[in-house]
């Protein structure tokens, strides 16, 4: 967790829970946009006089809920909880302490961006590593639309899906789209940690700011808007390869991707990722901030 001025002491376990604490409770706020996202992702080109079946983040959103139910807008909202308490947990856990082992224990002052960004790069890549068989589920179980009369669900349910996938794909099935999906996550987590860090940083230099809501907001949002600039891509295609099995990889994902949709289809969904990750980043940093206070060690313990 980006800290500023004094830093509080807080153990490794300690910032481990507050931070999945903090992206589970993101994740059940804004899980309906990310279902949203990820099926505006999945849909291919229509032809020019069809009408699309998902138009934008509420039209999405609608058709979902007036064809599915409402409660289909929180499809992957198990296997979400699982992604956010061991990713969650491991890449804000971990940022503090791969950045202060980057910059060397005797740094005194500003951390430099650069050393921040390889920081946030280190703790997304090894975090979704150990977390890719909780974003393959999530993504599967998103995926499924309303299904015809009868028809029965790919899987019942979140560990219906971990036990099917092993048993008919294989236990290494389970990281199917890590190539792509640590290279959104360790960009993302990069993007969002240190961008929060130095915008939070740069908005304490301003006069007549503090450490409190307002600038935890601010920081939230560019912290957002700045993930999804530059993780929109690999989004879209890790989303495509977790969602459809037509592709034989992250190349083969990129190459059809663009000579069939083109070079827009990779921003795909851009509002709703950002309306996704703007409100998520404010949520889940907002709480994280007054959950670890939760977790600081007094002097002596």
């Amino acid at each position: 967790m980006p800290e500023h001025g004094s830093k509080p002491d807080i153990s490794f376990a300690g910032r481990f829970t507050a931070s999945a604490i903090a992206a589970c409770f993101a994740e059940v706020c804004t899980i309906p946009l990310d279902t949203a996202k990820v099926r505006l992702q999945l849909q291919k080109n229509v032809a020019a006089d069809a009408v699309p079946k998902y138009r934008g983040l509420l039209g999405t959103a609608a058709t979902i809920a007036r064809e599915e139910g409402a409660a289909a807008l929180w499809k992957g909202i198990v296997p979400g909880l699982h992604r956010q308490c061991i990713y969650g947990g491991l890449r804000i856990g971990l940022y503090e302490p791969v950045k202060s082992f980057y910059v060397g224990k005797d740094h005194v002052g500003d951390v430099p961006l650069t050393k921040k960004i390889a920081a946030g790069f280190t703790t997304g890549a090894i975090a979704i590593s150990i977390a890719n068989p909780t974003d393959l589920v999530k993504v599967r179980l998103q995926a499924e639309g309303k299904l015809a009369p009868g028809a029965p669900r790919r899987y019942a349910g979140a560990m219906d899906a971990y036990a099917k996938i092993v048993r008919q794909e294989g236990f290494a099935a389970l990281w199917t789209g890590i190539g792509p999906n640590v290279a959104r996550n360790a960009i993302i987590n990069a993007a969002e940690l240190a961008s929060y860090d130095q915008v939070k940083q740069t908005i304490l230099k301003l006069p007549g700011f503090k450490d409190d809501v307002v600038t935890h907001l601010l920081s939230g949002l560019g912290a957002g808007f700045f993930a999804v600039c530059v993780g929109s891509p690999v989004d879209v295609v890790k989303s495509r390869m977790m969602g459809d099995s037509a592709y034989t990889s992250t190349i083969d994902c990129f190459v059809k991707t663009l000579k069939n949709d083109g070079p827009l289809a990779f921003y795909k969904g851009f509002l709703p990722n950002f309306a996704r990750l703007g409100s998520w980043n404010v949520i889940m940093f907002l709480t994280l901030e007054q959950v670890q206070k939760l977790f600081v060690r007094k002097p002596g313990s």
